[in-house]
C-alpha cells in the first residue's frame, strides 16, 4: 500500500503544480478573483502533498530508545497539518478573496485565459482523481465510499482523493462563475464563486480532520482482525478465557495486540511460553500487519506475569 499511496501523490503533486502556475499566470492577466482562489487552492495541495510525502517517510523510521514503537503515527500527524491548512490557507484566503471582489467588483478583461486554463485543469485533475481512485477501489471492495473512509487506516490516499474531489468541484465553480460574471454583466459572480470555493475547501477539511483525529489519538484493528485473533486464541483448549483482547494502530500496516489470557492451572511456565510462543507465530503470519504481540498470562502464576517479544 505504501507504493500505491506515492503513485497517488505524486500524481497529485505534479498535476498541482503545473495547474498553479497556470492558474496564477491567467489571474494576473484576467483579474478574475474565482482564478486567484484556484490559483491559491492548487498552491495549497501541491504543498499538502509535500508533507504527505514527509510524512511517509518519517513513518519509515526505524524504533528507537525515545520511540520503542517506532514514529508510523507521524504520517497520521502530518495528515491532520494537511487538513489544518486546507482550511486555513486555502478556504481562508478564497472566503477573503471573494468578500473583497463582491464588495469591489472587478470587470475581468478577457475570460479566454480562464478558460484555457480551468480547461486544461479540468483534464489534469481529472487524471490524478482517476489515479486515487483505482488506488482506493482495490482496497475498498463492496463496501460504499464513506464505509472505507471510516474504516481505512492508511490517510494518504483518502486525503488526496478528497482532495482532487474537491478541486474538480472548485474548477466547475469558477468555470461557472466566471461566465455568468462575464454574460451576464454581474462581476459580483465572480467573487460568489470565490465564496462557493471557500466553503468546499473548509468541508473537505472539516471531513479531513475528522478522520485524521481518530487516527492520531489512536484506533482499533477493523473487525476481520480482532475476531481473527480472537478465533485462534478459543482454537486452543487449554485457554480457559479471553479476558481482554486490545489492539491499535500505530500506522497504516503496523498494529499492536495485548492480550491478556487465564490458562489452565495445570500448565507448567514452560508450556505456558511455548504456548504464547505459537500463538505469537500464527497471529503474526494470519495478519501480517501485526508487528508486535503482548500476551499477558494469568492464573498459572500467583501474580500477573507479561511474557512479550
Amino acid at each position: 500500500m505504501a507504493s500505491g499511496s506515492k503513485k497517488v501523490i505524486y500524481a497529485a503533486l505534479l498535476g498541482n503544480s503545473l495547474i498553479a502556475v497556470s492558474k496564477f499566470i491567467a489571474a494576473s492577466i484576467t483579474g478574475s478573483s474565482a482564478m486567484i482562489s484556484e490559483g491559491v487552492h492548487s498552491l495549497v495541495d501541491t504543498g499538502n502533498q509535500v508533507l504527505m510525502l514527509h510524512g511517509l517517510r518519517r513513518a519509515k523510521k526505524q524504533p528507537d530508545q525515545k520511540h520503542p514503537f517506532g514514529y508510523g503515527m507521524e504520517l497520521y500527524f502530518w495528515s491532520f497539518v494537511v487538513a489544518i491548512l486546507i482550511f486555513a490557507l486555502g478556504s481562508g484566503i478564497s472566503l477573503y478573496e471573494g468578500i473583497k471582489h463582491i464588495r469591489n467588483p472587478e470587470v475581468i478583461t478577457d475570460p479566454t485565459w480562464n478558460y484555457v486554463v480551468l480547461g486544461l485543469a479540468i483534464i489534469f485533475e481529472g487524471w490524478a482523481w482517476s489515479v486515487a481512485y483505482i488506488e482506493f477501489q482495490k482496497v475498498k471492495g463492496d463496501r460504499g465510499l464513506w464505509e472505507e473512509v471510516r474504516r481505512s487506516k492508511d490517510p494518504t490516499i483518502f486525503t488526496i482523493l478528497f482532495e482532487d474531489t474537491a478541486a474538480m468541484l472548485g474548477l466547475i465553480t469558477a468555470l461557472v462563475g466566471i461566465f455568468f460574471a462575464q454574460h451576464l454583466g454581474i462581476p459580483e459572480l465572480d467573487g460568489v464563486a470565490s465564496v462557493v470555493i471557500a466553503a468546499i475547501l473548509a468541508g473537505v477539511a472539516v471531513l479531513l480532520s475528522i478522520e485524521c483525529k481518530g487516527l492520531l489519538i489512536g484506533e482499533s484493528a477493523g473487525t476481520v482482525v480482532t475476531e481473527g485473533i480472537r478465533e485462534i486464541l478459543r482454537d486452543n483448549g487449554r485457554i480457559l478465557s479471553v479476558n481482554e483482547l486490545l489492539t491499535m494502530h500505530l500506522g497504516p500496516t503496523d498494529i499492536l495486540v495485548n492480550v491478556s489470557l487465564d490458562f489452565a492451572d495445570s500448565m507448567s511456565s514452560s508450556e505456558v511460553e511455548e504456548m504464547i510462543s505459537d500463538m505469537e507465530t500464527r497471529i503474526k503470519k494470519q495478519f501480517p500487519n501485526v508487528k508486535r504481540v503482548f500476551i499477558e498470562a494469568q492464573s498459572f502464576l500467583s501474580h500477573n506475569r507479561s511474557i512479550s517479544e
